[in-house]
């Protein structure tokens, strides 16, 4: 077993923290196992409980574990992401990385748009437009909720398409002819109503990252509004930032 030192300048609680983690990401400690206790841990490598606790405290803080009262602390299971640097649909992105997803056709219908599908797709409030709702699901287990809304004569060129297995933007681009431009997203938080709940098989009341997105073809035409509900347990967006330094006089 591996031993911390005492006499580095490296605290003990960051060493064992580093070590823990490195457990849980080489499947020492499997997904969803259960840890062992603050007072093994603290046996095990001869520290505090005091030690053990601000190490599992960061971990926890990380999102690599989790407690339940009265029964421990367990492994969390890892989550599934996406990078958005580039205008990419969820299979599109995630089958680069072996991912299986799928998706959960729950409707397709014509509604009246409202006030605000109106305003993104600059149409006139009470125009029919076509509304998809999907359940994404990632190795089979729900992660998202898809509210798409399209201008109707886009929306009926894809009453038959494959929306089980293929992304919109796809089929938007490959059956239909049209070039995607660029997209405006805006992020938020929710907490999972009775209706979540039930499509993303997840708690009433449980966090949901809410994704707004509008998507533009190359002329700069609004194409494609959409909310995306992710589990909050379940997927991360993961995006690049970089700091463009205006070259000095």
């Amino acid at each position: 077993m591996a031993q911390l030192l005492p006499l580095s300048p490296v605290p003990l609680y960051s060493q064992l923290k580093e070590l823990l983690r490195s457990r849980i990401l080489d499947g020492t400690y499997a997904p969803m196992a259960r840890m062992p206790s603050e007072s093994e841990l603290g046996a095990a490598f001869e520290v505090s409980r005091i030690t053990v606790r601000q190490a599992l405290g960061d971990l926890q803080k990380e999102g690599l574990i989790f407690k339940i009262h009265g029964k421990g602390t367990f492994v969390s299971k890892p989550k599934a992401f996406q990078n958005v640097s580039t205008l990419q649909g969820l299979a599109e992105s995630m089958t680069q990385m072996g991912y299986e997803v799928l998706n959960r056709l729950r409707s397709f219908k014509s509604v009246p748009a409202t006030a605000l599908v109106a305003e993104r797709l600059q149409v006139k409030e009470g125009t029919p437009v076509t509304e998809i709702k999907r359940v994404r699901l990632i190795n089979r287990a729900p992660v998202s909720l898809e509210i798409t809304y399209l201008p109707q004569s886009i929306g009926e060129r894809l009453e038959k398409a494959d929306l089980a297995t293929r992304d919109i933007f796809l089929i938007l681009e490959n059956d239909c002819g049209i070039a995607l431009g660029h997209a405006d997203l805006a992020v938020d938080a929710v907490l999972a109503d009775a209706d979540l709940a039930q499509a993303l098989e997840a708690e009433e009341g449980s966090p949901i990252m809410r994704i707004e997105r509008l998507t533009f073809d190359a002329n700069g035409a609004p194409l494609d509004f959409e909310y995306l509900y992710y589990r909050g347990d379940s997927f991360q967006y993961r995006l690049r930032i970089d700091r463009n330094k205006e070259p000095r006089a």
